[in-house]
């Protein structure tokens, strides 16, 4: 089953991965200034990655 983990830094910021059954990560967030925000990301991504679009982006 997948799981989100969170972490901090020496610097007092969060962050959290997404991880698959496996251990393997699927998705890693951008540093948050508190815990609380690295949760409402999560929260985020569960609200809106069910809807999501996939697209493709072309290199130059």
């Amino acid at each position: 089953m997948a799981k989100f983990e969170i972490s901090s830094n020496d610097k007092g910021q969060y962050h959290f991965v997404l991880k698959a059954g496996n251990g393997e990560i699927i998705a890693t967030s951008q540093m948050y200034k508190s815990l609380d925000g690295a949760k409402k990301g999560i929260e985020s991504v569960k609200a809106n990655a069910a809807n999501a679009d996939v697209v493709m982006v072309e290199k130059d």
